[in-house]
């Protein structure tokens, strides 16, 4: 495993050493998950910052009438964490659960502020993360407000193809805003035009 992590060090620091990566390696926890494990529990701090390494992941919070409201799907080569909790130190708005067998680097706010402090390249990578997912954030909710379910659905399947195929249709209809039934409805109405 730490060699998929070397690997997507190497194609994104320049001048990445062994040096460098022995000190991240050092400083990560590799965690095994199986499916359904919950390595952040809303309530809770999530004080981990993770790589997915192998697997999938959700992020998803559980609202007083026990719907479940999922915020994003986090497959390998991906972070996640519950920012908020994370450099607050405050209690979670969000679950983050395994969804198939799964394997981690997770990192603590100590170590990765010490990360970023011995390795300054780290800064700019991390910017570049806060960036792209801010990003995916407003494509998301401009996309939430502005479009109908057929629309969402199909930037979906186009957006995560291989995330569609790994995960339950009322999963996908939970990331959607939409009820299963209005998902079923969609999908059958794009195949009719399809056929």
């Amino acid at each position: 495993m730490s060699e998929i992590l070397k690997n997507y060090f190497q194609k994104i620091l320049p001048d990445f050493t062994d040096e460098k990566f022995n000190f991240i390696l050092y400083k990560s926890q590799l965690i095994k998950l199986q499916r359904k494990a919950i390595v952040c529990k809303q309530g809770d701090i999530c004080n981990l910052k993770i790589f997915v390494a192998k697997g999938l992941l959700r992020n998803y919070s559980i609202s007083e009438d026990g719907n479940e409201h999922i915020l994003q799907f986090v497959n390998e080569m991906s972070w996640t964490t519950d920012p908020e909790s994370f450099y607050n130190n405050s209690p979670s708005k969000l679950n983050i659960e395994a969804m198939e067998v799964s394997e981690i680097f997770a990192f603590n706010l100590e170590d990765f502020a010490e990360l970023r402090e011995q390795i300054p390249e780290l800064n700019i990578f991390v910017e570049n993360i806060l960036t792209r997912k801010s990003m995916e954030i407003h494509k998301r909710l401009l996309m939430n407000i502005s479009s109908n379910p057929e629309e969402k659905y199909l930037d979906f399947i186009n957006t995560y193809p291989d995330i569609f195929n790994r995960v339950p249709l009322h999963m996908v209809a939970s990331y959607l805003g939409l009820s299963r039934e209005t998902l079923s409805r969609v999908r059958r109405n794009i195949l009719k035009t399809v056929i």
